[in-house]
Order: structure tokens, then sequence, then C-alpha cells
């Protein structure tokens, strides 16, 4: 039932946060997505690569933020991920979800392994 339970929240992330207008706002000194969902940065990506190092397995896990166009505001760009989507990116970085937080302000995924973090404005 766990696994099953993943799944689901897995294609509920998938589905609720690739927003062709996707909004990132600040709450509680964090960046977070749309849905008031905390937003994490993964330090095997290089800023400005314009690729994301998190594909397969690791973005069913960490789900990226994904749109058609980067929100306005100083920092934000656009990257193109090797499934052909676009996804946001801040200051050069990748920004994505973790799938094991379950409501707004959570941020269970800060610090994950040592190389998943909090975006940060």
């Amino acid at each position: 039932m766990t696994q099953l339970s993943s799944l689901l929240a897995a294609l509920a992330l998938a589905g609720c946060y690739s927003m062709s207008h996707a909004q990132v706002s600040t709450q509680g000194g964090v960046l977070v997505g749309p849905n008031g969902m905390t937003l994490y940065i993964f330090d095997k990506d290089m800023a400005d690569s314009g690729k994301s190092a998190c594909n397969g397995t690791c973005a069913t896990n960490w789900p990226p933020l994904t749109g058609m166009a980067a929100p306005s505001g100083d920092g934000y760009s656009l990257i193109q991920r090797d499934d052909g989507t676009k996804q946001i990116a801040y200051k050069g970085k990748p920004l994505y979800y973790w799938i094991k937080d379950t409501k707004p302000g959570d941020k269970t995924g800060d610090g994950v392994n040592n190389v998943w973090h909090t975006a940060t404005p």
C-alpha cells in the first residue's frame, strides 16, 4: 500500500506541478511553487549549465518544476531537460519538489544525502 501511495503522490506531483505559467514566490525564507510547496536545488546540478543532473528515478522522487515560461523576476530562466520538457531554474540552478513533502511549509527534503537544499532567494 505504501508503494501505491508513493506512486499516486508522484503522479499527482507530476500533474499538478507542471504548469505552463508557473509562479514562484517566497514563503518562510524559501522559494515555493504555485501551490505553496517548497522548492529545492541539487548540488550535482552545475549552475548555468542549462542541464539537470536529476533524471529517471531521481526525477520521480524530486519532480522538476516545469513550465513554458520562466517566472518574471531577476534570476529566473528555463533549461531543457533530457526528456525535452522545460524546467524552471533560479540563478542557473534547476528547481525541484520533494515527493515526501505532503503540505505547504514542509521542508523535509532539506539536507537529504547532503546534496539537496531548500532554494532560497
